[in-house]
This record gives C-alpha cells, sequence and structure tokens, in this order.
C-alpha cells in the first residue's frame, strides 16, 4: 500500500467551507493563494487555526493548502481548524482520533445565525413598546 501526496479534510463553520490538503513539508499554511497573515491579518489568531497540530504533536510536519469561501473572518478560522483536524484523522486516524476528539476539534459547531422573525426588527429584537 503506498502512502497518498496528499492529505484531505473538508472543514465547516457557520457559512464557511475549507478544503484543505495537508502536504509533507515545513509547516506552512497557504489559504486563498496567500499566507494566514495576508488572508486575516491581525483579526484572527494563529495559534488558534494551528491548533490541531499542536494537540496531535505534529506542528512542523505538514504543509496546508486551504480554499475557503464563504462566511466571515470567523466562520472561516474556525472551518480551517475543523478542516486540518479532519484531514489529520486521514494521516494517522489511531493516534489522532483521541487527542483532537479530546480538544473538541472533530465536532462540528452547529450554531448558525437565527432567521428573522416577522413583526421584529432581528431574530428576537422587538420594537419599542409604547404604553400612550
Amino acid at each position: 500500500m503506498t502512502t497518498p501526496a496528499f492529505f484531505s479534510g473538508t472543514g465547516r463553520r457557520k457559512t464557511a467551507i475549507a478544503r484543505v490538503r495537508l502536504l509533507p513539508g515545513e509547516g506552512e499554511i497557504v489559504v486563498n493563494g496567500r499566507t494566514l497573515e495576508e488572508h486575516f491579518g491581525n483579526a484572527v489568531n494563529d495559534a488558534d487555526v494551528r491548533m490541531p497540530f499542536r494537540v496531535t504533536g505534529t506542528e512542523g510536519h505538514f504543509n496546508a493548502m486551504i480554499k475557503v469561501e464563504g462566511g466571515g473572518v470567523t466562520g472561516q478560522a474556525g472551518a480551517i481548524r475543523h478542516g486540518i483536524a479532519r484531514a489529520l484523522l486521514e494521516v494517522d486516524a489511531d493516534a489522532n482520533r483521541l487527542p483532537l476528539r479530546q480538544a473538541g476539534l472533530l465536532t462540528r459547531d452547529p450554531r448558525m445565525k437565527e432567521r428573522k422573525k416577522y413583526g421584529l426588527k432581528r431574530a428576537r429584537k422587538a420594537p419599542q413598546y409604547t404604553k400612550r
């Protein structure tokens, strides 16, 4: 059995979807053709995105090529983290599943934006009540 050229995983958070490919390398992360810092700037802590590597002890072993679309900054960062965790399962499921599961990185965050209801200004904000 030969080892594949890359390991892939799909991550989702809110309305963002990230397709992650892990290639053997020095630990570079490229998001939509740009570095992690160029893509997110100062808005996202890159330690949060790199957490799956730190938890499994594979920091500096893989380069990540990521395509992410939809959502905002936080949603995209969460989707990337989820995708990296899923791709690390393909690398070595037996060794990586338990630490990733304990860190809560394999569970997709189900929280979504609540829809607006009629008669209200937002999902739950009602117009001001006037007695007279």
